[in-house]
């Protein structure tokens, strides 16, 4: 794209959206690359912050009072920390009853759409509105007359409570962001049928026939783990498999084909997992077999 056109565009991007808002979706954008291509970036805290704490209510509040003589600068200030702190919990109740969950992404993902959403319907707003009675942000650098001893009490509690607030709701999340959240610790163990689907178990067999199953273990337990698994039918062992060493997160799957070496009804298959350190097992399945003489197949 020549950079004639590209100024053009972002000149049609500021007209429609004005600056604050062109400001808030580039830096939104900035973040979810952040994420994505640089996880270890300060770059995620620097703008996660006001992302969590700014942009949503801002974009609410651009909404809900599009006109300058609305609100004056710390009201908007204040109403926009206040409604980023109730809309972010409500985004994260309803994903709760969602099937993606309370995880980084989709909270990423709905707070972008929701703050987007509300730029949108905040440029609309002020497009039907004259142009000197839109709110348009502007920084001034002349430092205004201030003397705490003029001000009243209860604005003097007021201005403590925001300024506490902002600065706990500051620090809780920065310490979220930069320490990861240890949830629950257990290990996945389970067993598939040969087409990889919990079903067609090789549980009816002939005496000398091989039956096949999909062993999977999934560590979950936030360290690095080593297991083993030891395989019994009818109370016998028939196979170990020895150093499956996962780290958080790491999934093992492996065939296993038996052959068993005598005939019966309902005979146990067991897989037992045992994690290095432990002398019971961990986790332990189970499958009844049947194998018939080849004279009654």
């Amino acid at each position: 794209m020549k950079p004639s056109i590209f100024l053009n565009k972002l000149k049609q991007a500021m007209i429609l959206l004005g600056v604050d808002l062109l400001l808030v979706a580039i830096l939104s954008v900035v973040l979810i690359l952040a994420i994505i291509f640089l996880p270890n970036s300060s770059i995620r805290v620097i703008i996660g912050v006001p992302f969590v704490l700014f942009f949503s209510g801002y974009t609410l509040t651009c909404v809900l009072f599009p006109r300058k003589r609305d609100l004056d600068g710390v009201e908007r200030l204040a109403l926009s920390i206040g409604l980023s702190l109730a809309v972010v919990p409500l985004i994260g109740l309803a994903l709760n009853y969602t099937p993606f969950g309370i995880r980084l992404y989709p909270i990423l993902f709905s707070l972008f759409l929701f703050s987007l959403s509300m730029s949108i319907l905040s440029a609309y707003r002020r497009r039907k509105l004259p142009a000197e009675e839109r709110f348009a942000p502007h920084l001034s650098f002349k430092m205004p007359r201030f003397e705490w001893r003029l001000i009243s009490r209860v604005d003097k509690l007021l201005s403590v409570g925001l300024i506490a607030s902002i600065l706990a709701a500051g620090v809780t999340v920065v310490y979220v962001a930069t320490t990861p959240k240890v949830g629950e610790r257990f290990t996945e163990f389970y067993v598939l049928g040969p087409e990889g689907k919990a079903e067609n178990y090789p549980t009816n067999l002939t005496l000398g026939e091989s039956g096949t199953v999909i062993l999977g273990v999934v560590n979950h337990e936030y360290e690095d783990v080593t297991y083993r698994i030891l395989v019994r039918l009818d109370n016998e062992t028939i196979a170990t498999i020895e150093g499956i060493r996962l780290a958080h997160g790491e999934k093992w799957e492996q065939s296993f084909t038996f052959t068993p070496q005598k005939t019966g009804e309902n005979m146990k298959l067991e897989f037992l997992l045992y994690r290095e350190g432990l002398e019971e097992p961990y986790r332990t399945l189970h499958l009844w077999i049947t194998v018939r003489p080849r004279e009654q197949a």
